[in-house]
Parts: structure tokens; sequence; C-alpha cells
């Protein structure tokens, strides 16, 4: 599966693509925002992950849609997208996302959040998308609500970042299609 932007193809990661993806997560400015990602982060880490969104991608009904993010002048995964915990009958999932660090500040994070809003309301015909974000990354809260994502709750001590083994508070976030359909 492709989505081609201006500048990104969001696509299925490959075997190909565990070195580029370590080298850009194997960074603590990366991982202490990620939920599940180790740090140091190994070349096998990144085998592993591969192997798992690829077995993801199988399974029917699906419910795990995961997507490099790839910089077309570069040819290379620079972080990912994905859409977890799809749930048809509840009509909605949950956004994730990581970019390497050297790749911050381009507009790389908003050009995929973008598209993928559109795949789960008009593809997946979703009703409602959900983010959470530790409290101390302003930086993500700012994407979420530059597309409409309103906050909705905060979790206090809610999840233990796997890089840091820092226990953090989680700021919970919703996006309807309906008010985003309005706005685009």
């Amino acid at each position: 599966m492709k989505i081609l932007t201006n500048r990104l193809i969001l696509r299925d990661i490959k075997m190909s693509d565990t070195k580029s993806i370590a080298e850009n997560i194997n960074n603590l400015n990366v991982s202490k925002w990620l939920l599940v990602v180790p740090y140091p982060y190994s070349l096998k880490d990144a085998k592993d992950w591969v192997k798992n969104c690829n077995k993801d991608a199988k399974a029917k009904p699906r419910k795990e849609y995961t997507f490099g993010i790839e910089l077309k002048q570069e040819k290379k995964i620079i972080g990912a997208i994905g859409i977890h915990k799809v749930d048809r009958y509840q009509g909605k999932a949950t956004l994730g996302y990581w970019l390497g660090e050297k790749y911050w500040r381009n507009g790389y994070g908003s050009e995929a959040t973008k598209e993928i809003i559109n795949y789960v309301f008009k593809k997946l015909k979703l009703r409602r998308l959900e983010a959470g974000v530790f409290e101390e990354n302003p930086s993500s809260g700012k994407l979420l609500e530059k597309f409409g994502f309103i906050k909705e709750g905060f979790k206090r001590e809610s999840y233990k970042s796997k890089a840091e083994g820092k226990i953090r508070n989680e700021i919970s976030y919703g996006l309807l299609k309906k008010d985003y359909m309005k706005h685009n």
C-alpha cells in the first residue's frame, strides 16, 4: 500500500528499511516520546518490528496499519506513522507517529499526518481518531491540534516510557470525522 504526498511516500515497511529505521530511532530524543521503543535501539529491534508490522498487515480483518515515511528526495525511511487498534464496529482507531530528529521542523510530520487522517476517514470510513502524547512533548500535541484534534483528557502517571523507564503523564486527544470534514 502506498500514499503519495508532495515530498513523501507513505508505504509498507520492508526488511530493507531496517538500517534507516534503526539509525533514526536509536536516539533518546526520539525514543523517549514513544511508549514501547527501547533505547538503545538495535538493528535486531528494527528487524523484529518490521516482521511484526508485516504480520499485522496480513491480518484479516486488519487492525494495524503501519506506514514507513519515505522522503522521496533521499529514497529512505525517515520515520513511521500508524493507525492502531482499528475497531470497525466502534468506528475508531489510534494514531501514532515518529520522525528521526534531523527531519524535525520541516513539515514532514504534518504532511504525513494529513494524509493518514484522510485515509482513516475517507477510505476506512471510521468516525473517530484518537492519539495520546506524553505531557512533556508539546510539539506532538501542537501537531495534532493543527488538524483539529481536541484535548479530551489528562491521565496521571499513565505510562512508563520503555526508552527511559520514566513514568509519564499522558494527554489524550480525539478527532471526529464530522469536525475534520467541516474544515478540510
